[in-house]
């Protein structure tokens, strides 16, 4: 099984436009997608797999800094790599922006997000209360990249 990673396009987001509640997670929507794909702070990139869409991660840039907007797995395909074949490039998509950092947020009850980004060196370095409503907490974690 090969997992190939693309730039997401338009046409992209028109394949998953539907299944976007049910096959992922329904944290964003289709009109917030397309409004990221002509943000030109941002990067979005596609995880395939024998041309299905199975993933999907979003990044900005801001200034020397990077962070990562979401990491999605398709639900019936995860624990297969995918979400680490998509923050590796994230990673790489940093590096090559000569970001100083990488940041992100991650609900505080999300243990498999938690222990993704720790194998990759991320850091705990603050909380955001309430951050997702409903006294969901949010992680600030941070991979510095020099």
């Amino acid at each position: 099984m090969e997992i190939v990673i693309n730039k997401m396009t338009f046409s992209h987001l028109l394949k998953i436009q539907d299944k976007l509640t049910s096959d992922f997670d329904d944290f964003w929507t289709y009109s917030i997608f397309e409004k990221e794909l002509e943000n030109p702070n941002s990067k979005y990139f596609v995880a395939l797999i024998n041309e299905e869409i199975v993933g999907f991660a979003g990044i900005w840039k801001v200034l020397d800094e990077t962070h990562i907007t979401n990491i999605v797995t398709k639900i019936s395909k995860r624990h297969m790599g995918i979400a680490s074949k998509l923050l590796e490039n994230l990673i790489e998509t940093a590096k090559a922006e000569k970001s100083s950092l990488l940041t992100l947020e991650v609900n505080e009850k999300n243990t498999n997000a938690i222990k993704l980004y720790e194998k990759f060196n991320f850091k705990k370095i603050g909380l955001r209360k309430n951050y997702y409503g409903q006294n969901k907490n949010a992680i600030i974690m941070t991979l510095f990249l020099n």
